[in-house]
C-alpha cells in the first residue's frame, strides 16, 4: 500500500507532524516552520473545510514537506484528497470498502488498527504500513509488541498516534515495529490559530532531537 520510496521517506522523517487547520491561510507558514525545526512530513486530518485548502497551498509552495490527509472515512474523501495531490492517506479505523477504494485510485493508505483482528484485516488487503490508533490508551508499545509479534515474519510496521509526547516518543521510536511516530503535540490546534510559529519551530526542533538521538 506504501510504495517503497514512500516508505522509505517516512521511516527517514521518523516524525509526522499530526494537523488540525482551521484556515488555509495559515498551511504554508505552518509548513515552513515544521521545515525550519527539522519535520519534512505532515498529516492533516479532514476534521475542518480549510484541510484540502491547506494541502494545495503546501504543495504549491512547499513542495518539499510531505504532506498526507488523515481521518478519511468515506470512498467521497478518497476522491477528494486524491483531487488535492496528497502524498498519502491514513484513517483512524479499517473500513474494507474505503480500502480497496483507496487502492483502486491509487492512494498510499493506511488503515487504524488497534487489536489482531484489525492487523488480520489489513493483511488481506495488502496493508504493511498500519496506523496503531489510539496507541497510548490502547495499550501503548508494550502493548503492540505483544499484539504484532504473529505478524513480524510479514514485516509490517506501524505508525502510532495518539498519546505520543516528547518524552515517550524515543521509546516508540527505537522499536523495529515503527517506521514513524504521529505527533500532534507539536503544532496544536490553538498554536496555529495563534500562528505562534516561533513555538510551533522549538516543539519541532526538539522532536528532531529526540528522533535524531535514537535513530541517528
Amino acid at each position: 500500500m506504501f510504495p517503497t520510496e514512500l516508505n522509505y521517506k517516512i521511516k527517514k522523517s521518523a516524525i509526522i507532524a499530526v494537523l488540525v487547520i482551521d484556515d488555509a491561510a495559515n498551511a504554508v507558514p505552518l509548513a515552513r516552520a515544521l521545515l525550519r525545526g527539522g519535520i519534512d512530513a505532515m498529516e492533516l486530518t479532514l476534521r475542518t473545510n480549510a484541510a484540502l485548502g491547506a494541502l494545495r497551498a503546501i504543495r504549491e509552495d512547499v513542495p518539499e514537506m510531505l504532506a498526507g490527509i488523515g481521518t478519511v472515512l468515506t470512498t467521497g474523501q478518497v476522491d477528494e484528497v486524491v483531487a488535492a495531490g496528497a502524498a498519502f492517506g491514513v484513517a483512524p479505523g479499517l473500513n474494507r470498502n474505503v480500502v480497496e477504494y483507496a487502492q483502486s485510485k491509487g492512494l498510499p493508505f493506511g488503515p487504524g488498527i488497534a487489536t489482531p483482528s484489525d492487523i488480520e484485516q489489513g493483511i488481506e488487503l495488502g496493508c504493511r504500513t498500519l496506523k496503531f490508533f489510539p496507541a497510548e490508551t490502547a495499550g501503548g508499545l508494550n502493548h503492540l509488541r505483544n499484539m504484532a509479534a504473529p505478524y513480524q515474519h510479514l514485516k509490517i510496521d506501524f505508525i502510532p498516534l495518539g498519546g505520543l509526547n516528547a518524552t515517550n516518543m524515543r521509546d516508540y521510536l527505537a522499536s523495529p515495529l515503527i517506521s514513524a511516530i504521529g505527533g500532534s503535540w507539536i503544532a496544536k490546534r490553538e498554536l496555529i490559530a495563534a500562528k505562534d510559529w516561533n513555538q510551533i519551530e522549538a516543539n519541532a526542533r526538539e522532536a528532531r532531537q529526540n528522533a535524531d538521538s535514537v535513530r541517528g
